[in-house]
């Protein structure tokens, strides 16, 4: 049975991983070093960005945030032996400007699991970055400490920032149209019995097949028609429920477990959430919605 173990400070995950603390509130970890405990599950209360390099020497960047859970046989054991971290508690950075511009780094967003692909050139930026960090690190702890340790941070995550944009730039021949593949996914999935069988798929299932990151393609499609790509998904549900509630040979019931929906109360809600009435409603009156 795995267990669960709350990381809130920088010393609690040092001694965890049996790293040494030289600040209180940030550290530069090498993976190679850290240990493995296949049957644990991390609640971390820290910011921590690693860095993984590949063989060819690019490199992976990979975000979590503080109140994220993560398991260590999917995190710890894959970056093992393949690169450096930097992890760093909130109040390191509290009534600085960092404080104040971290919200709108979205690779930091709790709800996100970011993996930033980082060219040879990228790769090595990160890695001086993270060298001017331990620098600092391996200096006494003087009054200029935290000014010079965020300021690095802080610029750090400016190239963070950038090669994040930048995904959306070298990529831009390979997602022209995205849109139009989501939509096709989304009609082929709906003249499917996956519907039936699975039910209504999720945002993750299309950037899969389109072999992207959850995140990335949201950010995409948001991009490209203004909107999410939840809310595709959810207006080619009404599209096909009303296409189908004019077709009176089938009952709500009927057109609800077609739709995907496991129980009909549930497309009735939804249903009237979307449309402004329930299905039945739209069905007796035949208008033209």
């Amino acid at each position: 049975m795995k267990t669960l173990t709350h990381l809130n400070t920088v010393s609690a995950f040092n001694t965890f991983n049996q790293f040494e603390t030289r600040h209180p509130l940030v550290n530069i970890v090498d993976w190679s070093k850290a240990i493995v405990r296949r049957d644990s599950t991390v609640h971390l209360n820290l910011y921590c960005i690693a860095l993984s390099v590949l063989d060819n020497h690019e490199g992976q960047l990979a975000f979590i945030a503080p109140g994220q859970v993560i398991g260590i046989e999917h995190n710890t054991a894959e970056i093992k032996g393949k690169g450096h971290a930097l992890v760093f508690h909130h109040d390191l950075i509290k009534e600085t400007s960092l404080a104040e511009k971290l919200s709108v780094y979205y690779f930091f967003h709790k709800d996100c699991h970011q993996i930033i692909q980082l060219s040879e050139w990228e790769t090595k930026t990160v890695a001086d970055c993270f060298s001017k960090i331990e620098y600092e690190l391996s200096q006494s702890i003087d009054k200029h400490s935290k000014k010079l340790l965020t300021s690095n941070i802080e610029l750090f995550l400016n190239y963070c920032e950038r090669f994040y944009d930048r995904q959306f730039i070298t990529q831009e021949s390979l997602n022209q149209g995205m849109v139009k593949n989501f939509n096709d996914l989304l009609n082929q999935y709906f003249s499917s019995e996956d519907l039936i069988e699975v039910g209504i798929p999720s945002v993750a299932y299309f950037a899969e097949k389109l072999n992207i990151s959850a995140n990335y393609f949201g950010d995409r499609i948001k991009k490209e028609a203004g909107k999410c790509a939840q809310e595709y998904i959810q207006k080619k549900i009404v599209a096909e429920a009303i296409n189908k509630i004019h077709d009176r040979s089938k009952t709500i019931n009927e057109i609800a477990y077609e739709l995907g929906f496991k129980y009909p109360q549930h497309f009735s809600r939804f249903f009237k959430k979307n449309v402004g009435i329930s299905p039945n409603e739209f069905r007796t009156a035949g208008s033209d919605y």
